[in-house]
């Protein structure tokens, strides 16, 4: 039986429940937002160190309103 995954806020999150929360189970890094928390996306360390590294540099500013 796996281990229930305990879930971390970013520190940039709001109160009002707008934030993305991270956690570590099983072997893979969890996504989720905590206004929808049942939406998880799964992944990796490498694919995960490749988006925040992009996000960082601004590679997604095109998308935004």
């Amino acid at each position: 039986m796996s281990t229930p995954p305990t879930w971390q806020k970013s520190s940039f999150s709001h109160a009002d429940g707008e934030c993305v929360e991270l956690a570590a189970a099983d072997g893979a890094i969890r996504l989720r937002e905590g206004d929808d928390p049942h939406v998880v996306i799964r992944t990796t360390q490498r694919p995960l160190g490749r988006l925040i590294h992009a996000i960082k540099a601004d590679e997604f500013d095109h998308l935004g309103a």
